[in-house]
Parts: structure tokens; sequence; C-alpha cells
């Protein structure tokens, strides 16, 4: 599925680097993944956007996921709630309602939080992050339980078709015994997808 996923958002994304026009974009991007158990049975995303609307008048903003497994178990966001989610493709697209109108300047903080149910039960595993507004700082990190942390981690780049191996200080022992694993850039382009793979 990954392949196919990678091959849809790179084409998508090529259209939107030649004619992008954004409604805002993002001065900071902080995106964590929780596994919570060894199994890899039960998962959260957790998204935390800092955003600088571009134009006036903006009632709504769209998320993306994709993935394997029931990525849709409980999906939580703030501010706004979800009016519309349709799929295209492999990706679901998912558009909220801000519940109040955005001007040009205006600068609001988008929290996004998702369960995922049986999505990263084999020993490689991935998760993929694509850049489809203007980003100042991404950051993404996945949290591994006490009981099984990460062996070794990648990082692929699709743009530059680089890959990656991240070394002992994207790792970190936190104190309750769980694992993080970090990795984040400046100034990523508009279209740039990544992906981290890691084998546990």
């Amino acid at each position: 599925m990954l392949d196919k996923v990678t091959l849809w958002i790179g084409q998508a994304w090529h259209r939107l680097a030649e004619h992008h026009v954004g409604i805002y974009e993002i001065l900071d991007y902080d995106s964590t993944l929780e596994l919570c158990d060894a199994e890899g049975h039960k998962a959260v995303f957790k998204r935390f956007q800092k955003v600088r609307f571009l134009q006036d008048n903006v009632t709504s903003y769209q998320d993306h996921a994709w993935g394997d497994g029931e990525i849709f178990c409980n999906y939580i966001c703030a501010p706004g709630v979800v009016a519309d989610k349709y799929q295209e493709g492999e990706r679901w697209n998912i558009l909220i309602s801000l519940r109040e109108t955005k001007s040009r300047g205006d600068i609001e903080d988008i929290y996004i939080e998702r369960t995922v149910i049986d999505g990263f039960t084999q020993q490689h595993e991935w998760r993929q992050t694509a850049v489809w507004h203007p980003t100042h700082r991404l950051r993404l990190a996945v949290v591994f339980p006490k009981e099984r942390h990460c062996q070794r981690a990648i990082l692929q780049i699709r743009r530059t078709n680089q890959t990656i191996e991240l070394d002992h200080s994207a790792f970190r022992l936190l104190g309750d015994g769980r694992q993080m694993v970090t990795w984040e850039t400046k100034n990523p382009g508009v279209a740039e997808v990544f992906t981290l793979r890691w084998v546990w």
C-alpha cells in the first residue's frame, strides 16, 4: 500500500507545487505517533500546527490520512468540527469547519488527534508525512512502548531520493521507560514527502 500512496501523492504534489496558492502557512508542525502497546494494536497520532492565514474569509481547512488498519477509530480536532470525510485513491480527505472566519495574518493553533487500531503490527513499520503548505519547522516523532523499543530507523525523502539512517542522537529514553525517536527539519519544500521506517 505504501508504494501506491507514495506514487499517488507524488503525482498530486507535482501539480500542487506548480500551482500552489495556500490559504495558510505553517510556522510550527509537530507530529507524534505514539505506539501504545508492544503488539502495535493501538496507536495514536497527535499533530500540532501553528498556522498563519494568508487569505481573508477562511472558514475551513483540510486534513489528510492514510495507512494500514482502522485509521479512524477516534478523531479529535480543535478548533472546529469535521464537516465531511471522503476517500480519494488510498488517501482520506477530512474537511474541518473552523466555526469562525479567519482573516489574513491571523495565527491559530490547530490540534488533531487520531487513533489507529491494528495499523502497526509488523516488525518493519512506517509512517509518512506530506507537506501540503509552506512550512517553517517540521518535527516527526515516534514513541515506542517500554516493552518494545526501536532497533533501527531510517528516513526517506522522496524529492531527493535520499535515505538517512538515524543515529543515536535521534533516540531518547523517556522517564517512564518508553523510547522516543525524533527527526526535524526547517523549511521543507511544498510537495515533499517524508517516510520514517523502523524495525522494532
